[in-house]
């Protein structure tokens, strides 16, 4: 490389240099630097295996009780059977609308952990990641009994969630079954 070229691609790394710092130093000051405590309240994966849940326990009656007092009823409707949002509790056929067929509980979701999973960090809507453990699983022992996967009187937790035999585990196409 010549004298030259190397003199020019100097002065275009001190000048990117030199702008990136004088960005930064008028940056807005928006946000707070992100804590280990900030990063732990979000690391929470939970495998299909239940691998990451966490302890707690609750049961169909608690659900029941929680899904009027979260507000989840303003969205899914009276006893989770549809309102704005899809219904929970109901097994309509997947094949007769085709794509946009309903997918519930009990038609198409495979695994019980992916529903504690969700309703853990991304439940209710305007407020995600708001249920203790306890209730998370009360929720879900609330909406796998209404579907009929799981008796009335079974309390969902860390050793019987990963035991629930979903309606549709065995209709999902594994990309990657060895990283299981």
């Amino acid at each position: 490389m010549s004298t030259l070229k190397l003199l020019a691609s100097s002065a275009a790394l001190v000048f990117v240099l030199a702008s990136s710092a004088a960005l930064a130093a008028n940056t807005p000051n928006l946000g707070k630097p992100v804590t280990e405590n900030d990063i732990k309240a979000w690391d929470i994966t939970i495998l299909p295996d239940g691998t990451g849940l966490p302890p707690g326990s609750g049961t169909a009656a608690q659900g029941a009780k929680l899904f009027d007092d979260k507000g989840c009823s303003i969205c899914h409707g009276k006893d989770a059977r549809g309102g704005k949002s899809n219904e929970l509790i109901g097994n309509p056929s997947l094949t007769e609308p085709g794509i946009d067929a309903n997918k519930t509980i009990a038609n198409f979701w495979g695994q019980a952990s992916t529903l504690f999973d969700y309703i853990r960090s991304a439940m209710p809507w305007p407020t995600p990641h708001t249920p203790s453990d306890d209730e998370a699983y009360a929720l879900c022992a609330y909406l796998l009994a209404g579907n009929n996967i799981i008796p009335q009187d079974e309390a969902m937790n860390a050793q019987t969630l990963p035991k629930v035999k979903m309606p549709n585990r065995d209709n999902f196409i594994i990309k990657f079954p060895g990283r299981i």
